[in-house]
This record gives structure tokens, C-alpha cells and sequence, in this order.
């Protein structure tokens, strides 16, 4: 089965040239011209390496890389005209897996993209990897990634907004680790409209009263006074 490429490109020629320098070499390609394409093909396609320009007219490439990465550990490739060393430190710093600057020679850029899906799969495709059911199992509640669904005891369906679903994801993703949330606030920024350290709180607020035991003496998902969110719960 190919693999399949998101190439995030605004420049049509640019885009149009790599999109078929890439399927010619076998890959299954998707495009996007901006941040909000980018994030709406990653949510409803099953993508396996994305290759990312910075200049992009609604977003800087570097916030759209750290938003992904708050979100998933799907492969990024920079592809970009930006040759200061700080955008690629600041890149690979955000979790981008490689940086290439523009002109590139497209070969060397197939080798990378080869090499990236080989190391990220270990023998598997993303999409295979993808296709493992990704499950959280937590004090009698099960969180399916993949089914975007949060079941309780009885095996009901709890319903979630696509925001506090994503905030939800991102805690149980990190068991025991301090969330700040700037961090959070990456998981959910394509979820709301101008998100702010307060939607945080009130989102954290809503999950909590849809998980909690107690949600005044919360158990899942604690805070930590000055840093952030914490979950707690032990993951079966």
C-alpha cells in the first residue's frame, strides 16, 4: 500500500511540481494551501508524513508544526525557503523531523521522506501503525482514539465537544506528566474560535464534570497550582 503524503504548500507551482514528482515516485499525495486545510486533511484522512512549507498566508508553519506535534507523532518534513539557522533550530527544537531549504533536489528529498517512513514505522507503514487500536483504559472509563468515543462502565457513550474530546486525548497521551497550557492550548486551537488560557480551565471544568467522580475533588485529572494539568488516573 502507498504511502500517503500531505504536501502544505501555498506557491500552486511549487505545489503542483512536487505533487507529481511524488506520486510518480509512488505515493499517494494530498495538498493544502493553508493551516486550516493542513489540520481539517490530517483530522479526516489517514496521513502518514506531511511535508510543510513555513510561508503559509494564515499561519506560521512553525505554529502549525508545534500544533501538530501537541496533537500527534506524525513525521514532519520542513520544506521551506527560510535558510536561518534559528527557523531550523526553532523547528527541529518543536519536534519537526527534518528541514530541507528550498531549491532542494527533488531526489534527496524522496531519500528523506524513504528514510523518515522507515524509521517512524520500524518496518511498518504509519497507516498500519495507525490502524493498531490506539485505547486508554482508566478507572472503569475507555477512551478510543481512533473512534473518536469516551464509553463509561455501563458502555454508554459519553458525549464530547471535538475540543474537550482533543483536550482529553492530549492528558491521557501523557500520563503523570504537568501539562502547561500553552500545551493544551496547541491540542485545541483549530477547535475553537481565538482560544485563551481561560477556555482551558472551562474546558478542563466541562471534562471533568463528565468523568469525575467528584469533580470538586477530581482524581483524573488534577491541577498542578502554577504550571498546569496533570492526568492521574493510572492507565490499565
Amino acid at each position: 500500500m502507498s504511502n500517503h503524503l500531505l504536501i502544505v504548500e501555498d506557491d500552486e507551482l511549487v505545489q503542483s511540481l512536487l505533487a507529481a514528482y511524488m506520486q510518480n515516485e509512488g505515493f499517494k499525495v494530498s495538498l493544502a494551501t493553508t493551516g486550516k486545510e493542513m489540520l481539517a486533511c490530517i483530522d479526516s484522512e489517514a496521513i502518514d508524513l506531511v511535508l510543510l512549507d513555513l510561508g503559509l498566508p494564515d499561519e506560521d508553519g512553525l505554529v502549525l508544526a508545534r500544533q501538530m506535534r501537541a496533537r500527534s507523532s506524525l513525521p514532519i518534513i520542513v520544506v521551506t525557503a527560510r535558510k536561518d539557522q534559528k527557523d531550523r533550530l526553532a523547528a527541529l527544537e518543536i519536534g519537526a523531523d527534518d528541514y530541507l531549504t528550498k531549491p532542494f533536489d527533488p531526489e534527496e528529498l524522496v531519500l528523506r521522506v524513504r528514510n523518515l517512513l522507515g524509521r517512524a514505522g520500524d518496518g511498518d507503514t504509519q497507516e498500519a501503525l495507525r490502524n493498531r487500536t490506539e485505547t486508554f483504559r482508566f478507572m472503569n472509563w475507555t477512551l478510543d482514539i481512533g473512534a473518536h468515543s469516551l464509553i463509561d462502565g455501563t458502555n454508554n457513550k459519553v458525549s464530547l465537544t471535538r475540543a474537550e474530546f482533543n483536550l482529553l486525548a492530549a492528558l491521557a497521551k501523557a500520563p503523570n506528566r504537568v501539562l502547561s497550557r500553552d500545551y493544551l492550548l496547541d491540542a485545541i486551537s483549530q477547535d475553537a474560535d481565538s482560544p485563551t488560557d481561560r477556555l482551558i480551565d472551562v474546558l478542563i471544568s466541562r471534562v471533568r464534570k463528565k468523568i469525575e467522580a467528584n469533580p470538586k475533588k477530581p482524581e483524573i485529572i488534577t491541577t498542578v497550582v502554577g504550571c498546569g494539568y496533570k492526568f492521574s488516573a493510572r492507565i490499565e
